[in-house]
């Protein structure tokens, strides 16, 4: 184990392990939390990803696959996106992930390193930590709390469940092609409203709407929330990939799963506050 951030350990790892493939998923992912602590963000996606790149560009690596996201596209409300739509991202977690993107592919374009980028929809599914929405949805009402909702909750996300990410992934190792980006997505959408209140159905075992918000607390919304990520995935669709579990299926065992597990976590209190509860972040370089 060791951090993405530290060139020697980094050069180290590529010296004495026999690389072949490297997935790029190493980030600080949490979008609320990028809002007051942007540097670190910057730090790690950016400077880490730069490092990690480096160095599987010299181990001449046989692939190197930079997992990306679909917020770097921005809010739409209407305009599908695919690949060659323009980055307009509008948080400081997506712009480190949009600026990253440019140094992994700026090694295609020089060295023809052979790099292949992805964006994917919301992923869920067990294990997921609870700071994310529908493991902290669901751990909140198994709980007997509420379900905790930024600003309208009218904002609507596309969720693919985590095994079809799996796959999404091994096609993209054994069929992308270097130098390409590949969108992960999935038809299916629901506003975090009604993801809250699918959850409660299932949970709480209600269809009544009156009782749905009794579970439900809005709180204000962070200081840009963006509407939707639509993407058009049929490059991926292209190579043979397609989501196969229904949300039914697939929410049906993430909630046993953590019926089951949600004690092993730690700092769980920190993960269900409606915003993030951390330490500061330690100050990067400087006196």
């Amino acid at each position: 184990q060791g951090d993405i951030c530290e060139p020697d350990f980094i050069k180290q790892l590529f010296e004495t392990e026999k690389i072949d493939i490297v997935l790029h998923f190493a980030a600080q992912t949490h979008v609320d939390l990028s809002f007051w602590h942007a540097l670190e963000f910057t730090y790690v996606n950016v400077y880490g990803t730069n490092v990690l790149v480096a160095a599987a560009h010299e181990a001449n690596v046989e692939k190197f696959v930079y997992v990306s996201t679909d917020e770097v596209y921005g809010g739409s409300t209407g305009e599908e996106f695919d690949e060659s739509s323009p980055k307009r991202p509008t948080n400081p977690y997506a712009s480190s992930k949009a600026a990253a993107e440019c140094f992994v592919q700026s090694y295609w374009e020089r060295y023809q390193f052979p790099v292949v980028i992805t964006r994917s929809s919301n992923v869920y599914g067990p294990h997921q930590y609870p700071e994310k929405v529908i493991p902290k949805f669901i751990s909140l009402l198994q709980q007997n709390r509420k379900c905790c909702i930024h600003g309208s909750g009218l904002q609507r996300r596309n969720f693919l469940y985590a095994t079809d990410v799996v796959e999404a992934f091994l096609t993209v190792l054994k069929e992308g092609k270097p130098g390409e980006i590949y969108n992960i997505g999935t038809n299916f959408e629901m506003s975090i409203a009604q993801l809250a209140k699918e959850l409660i159905h299932l949970i709480k075992k209600t269809s009544s709407e009156s009782e749905m918000e009794h579970w439900m607390d809005y709180v204000k919304d962070r200081p840009t929330n963006d509407l939707r990520y639509p993407m058009n995935s049929e490059k991926m669709h292209s190579l043979g990939w397609r989501p196969k579990v229904p949300w039914k299926e697939g929410i049906k065992k993430t909630i046993e799963w953590y019926k089951e597990n949600f004690h092993n976590w730690k700092n769980l209190e920190k993960a269900l506050e409606p915003f993030p509860v951390t330490e500061p972040f330690a100050e990067l370089g400087g006196p």
